[in-house]
């Protein structure tokens, strides 16, 4: 892009520099930070894209699916997945659309702040944290039994493989943005060879490529059938209830798209970087969510007894099974290797946006302001610490089986996740409307959706749905489980709370569209906007279009 292109999208952007009532925009500020209590940016390009890839991949594809799989069957487990991912892909598109205007420590935090009003902030905000905070021990005890796999004879306790995730988790964190940058671009980079490869491997299989030459094509869609009837229910209604037991762990496996709104405060040259990264969403959306559970139910039947987490190992994942109903004797154990990372890459994330998820209270004023403090290569070292405590949680697995702890604890993320993305699509909706009202053109903006605002009341009707009925199973005759009702309903209730109790706190009314402040942090994000030299080869062409 030449220079006189970047000056032209800078004009565009001035547009938007309409300061609203004084009172209004002063009512959104920040309160004043300690001594160098301010971000740095750090993450490039390539970061940037591989936390948007890193957010898509994780244990609950590679692992999750084992109980989505058993629960609703290869054509219930393909339609959950495919439907969530369609919720998934509207919540990004109206993430993106702010984000990339406004690419603010805190991401779509701060932005409730300013599109909808501070006690949605602060719902928002502590209900994101609670999410990470809760996936961090998550993603513990899936590298707890991840490593059991190789354990199964003389099985070794799940506290030391925790203690050393954690360890590992930690320093990363402590030595900031850049490192943690580096080390998901590692860590991602496993991730979607490992998937990429599964997939063809999987395709390979299901033709009779494998050691055993068996041509499986569709022969487990029709025998044992293409949904599961849950709980022995007959007809339509238990094929209905299969698919629907899906859905809940599918939000789980797609929760972490959005975190590259919170890495948006760190990143290098926003406006550049972060459309590129939501463009693409669909994309890993479609190849390794639909392609990798399409494949899942095509390889293993939902009867095999093996898809059942509670054993505490990997060898319930579809993708292992698969490999040994093949004859593949070695490949499980670096496939399992492979998903070793992909659980300490999420464990490293979870860390850091729970970390950022503070500091954005703290700078928002709506927690201590002690979490606000960085030091002075822009570390919020006083969030990463405390947020690193409730790693500990993650100990929960020895006593009660690590796999049903992380099924506790993808319960309890999922229905988080979904209600921050309730929130993201609110916090969008109200920003459509201050635009409208206040005249602005859309199609200014860095990135933008056709598809908007029909997108968001989408997603956010979806959410609201699917939150409601997500632990619907324990009120069936004979299946009352007290974990699972707590894990699915104690969610859901904390966020109208931590919302009405902070509204009769601030006593503050909703902003109105037309007093909406799209001016605040422009001069910053337009200093941090430059034009990327053009590449000097065709192999740094092919790795920029890759990135």
């Amino acid at each position: 892009m030449s220079s006189s292109e970047v000056n032209s999208e800078k004009d565009q952007i001035r547009k938007f520099e309409k300061v609203p009532d004084a009172e209004s925009a002063r009512s959104v500020q920040s309160p004043n930070l300690p001594e160098n209590g301010k971000l740095v940016r750090q993450l490039k390009n390539r970061h940037i894209a591989m936390i948007s890839i890193g957010g898509v991949i994780g244990t609950g594809l590679f692992l999750g699916t084992a109980s989505a799989l058993r629960n609703g069957g290869p054509v219930g487990l393909l339609l959950g997945y495919t439907i969530i991912g369609s919720i998934c892909y509207s919540v990004m598109i109206s993430l993106g659309e702010m984000v990339a205007y406004l690419p603010i420590p805190g991401g779509h935090i701060k932005l409730a702040e300013r599109f909808v009003n501070p006690a949605f902030s602060f719902a928002m905000g502590w209900n994101y944290w609670y999410n990470w905070t809760i996936l961090l021990p998550a993603e513990l005890s899936a590298a707890a039994v991840l490593i059991g796999f190789w354990n199964r004879e003389n099985p070794i306790s799940p506290a030391a493989w925790v203690t050393i995730t954690m360890a590992i988790t930690i320093i990363i964190n402590m030595f900031g943005a850049g490192a943690y940058g580096e080390a998901e671009f590692i860590f991602v980079s496993i991730k979607v060879v490992t998937i990429t490869g599964l997939i063809i491997l999987g395709i390979i299989l299901d033709l009779g490529g494998g050691p055993n030459h068996d041509r499986i094509g569709f022969r487990y869609w029709k025998h044992p059938g293409p949904f599961a009837q849950f709980h022995d229910i007959p007809g339509s209604e238990g094929r209905f209830l299969a698919w629907w037991s899906v859905m809940t762990q599918a939000a789980f496996s797609y929760t972490g798209t959005e975190t590259v709104a919170i890495a948006a405060g760190e990143a290098k040259n926003p406006r550049r970087n972060l459309p590129k990264a939501i463009r693409r969403v669909y994309i890993r959306i479609l190849l390794f969510y639909i392609g990798g559970t399409a494949v899942i139910g095509l390889l293993v039947p939902y009867t095999d007894k093996r898809l059942n987490l509670a054993d505490g190992t990997a060898s319930s994942s579809p993708f292992v099974i698969a490999i040994q109903n093949a004859g593949i004797r070695s490949l499980p154990s670096i496939i399992n290797a492979c998903l070793l990372s992909s659980a300490w890459s999420a464990a490293s994330s979870d860390l850091y946006i729970s970390s950022r998820g503070l500091y954005a209270l703290a700078i928002a004023g709506n927690a201590p302001k002690i979490f606000s403090r960085t030091s002075k290569k822009g570390l919020p070292y006083v969030s990463v610490i405390f947020c690193a405590l409730f790693a500990t949680l993650g100990y929960m697995g020895i006593n009660n089986g690590a796999g049903k702890v992380f099924g506790w604890f993808s319960n309890m993320s999922a229905i988080a996740g979904l209600a921050t993305w309730f929130g993201i699509c609110l916090t969008y909706i109200r920003f459509h409307a201050g635009m409208k009202a206040q005249g602005y053109d859309r199609t200014d903006l860095p990135y933008a959706s056709k598809l908007q605002p029909f997108a968001a009341w989408y997603a956010m009707v979806f959410c609201v749905v699917i939150c409601f009925f997500s632990g619907w199973s324990v009120f069936l005759k004979g299946n009352w489980a007290v974990d699972t009702f707590v894990t699915n309903y104690i969610p859901l209730v904390l966020f109208p709370i931590l919302y009405i109790g902070s509204k009769l706190y601030y006593k503050q009314p909703t902003i109105k569209p037309e007093e909406m402040d799209f001016q605040s942090d422009i001069d910053e994000i337009e200093a941090n906007t430059y034009d990327d030299p053009p590449p000097k080869n065709k192999i740094e062409t092919f790795w920029r279009w890759l990135m």
